[in-house]
């Protein structure tokens, strides 16, 4: 019920910004969600099939396109892959800062919100005379869990 309540939440929040959570975007966005780790795009697509029947690359990459613009996912670079907002369906500006420790052993991803850092970075590049308009940072080690 829980994950209902959060796809609805999501829904009302691309509402808010004149934007549609369609039965598909929200179906791709409730994939997502269910995911422990971070997930492909091909695993979506194998999952979409599976619940709607044929389904092509392209729809799969424009439902993640609309709910990376809406901040309702991110993707992971280093790993080509998605994992839901943990600030997702709750109202947060969609461009919060956002940090990601990502276990090299098990693969675990940990998503931050530390402003600080945040801060540390943007203050960075302005005295590098750069100006940052989004920030993501991925960081590769261990976990807790595996390193003990």
């Amino acid at each position: 019920m829980e994950l209902e309540a959060t796809l609805d939440r999501a829904a009302e929040q691309c509402a808010a910004r004149g934007a549609q959570l369609t039965p598909l975007r929200r179906q791709v966005l409730k994939l997502v969600l269910a995911e422990e780790q971070p997930v492909g795009a091909y695993a979506l697509l194998d999952k979409l099939r599976g619940e709607r029947g044929p389904a092509a690359p392209p729809t799969v990459y424009r439902a993640l396109d609309f709910l990376l613009e809406q901040g309702l996912i991110h993707k992971l670079e280093r790993l080509n892959a998605f994992t839901a907002c943990v600030e997702a369906g709750h109202g947060h500006d969609h461009d919060h800062p956002h940090q990601f420790l990502i276990c090299k052993t098990c693969g675990t991803t940990t998503e931050l919100t530390d402003h600080a850092v945040a801060h540390a970075l943007e203050d960075a590049a302005r005295q590098a005379g750069f100006v940052p308009s989004r920030m993501t940072v991925e960081v590769e080690g261990t976990c807790a869990r595996c390193a003990g």
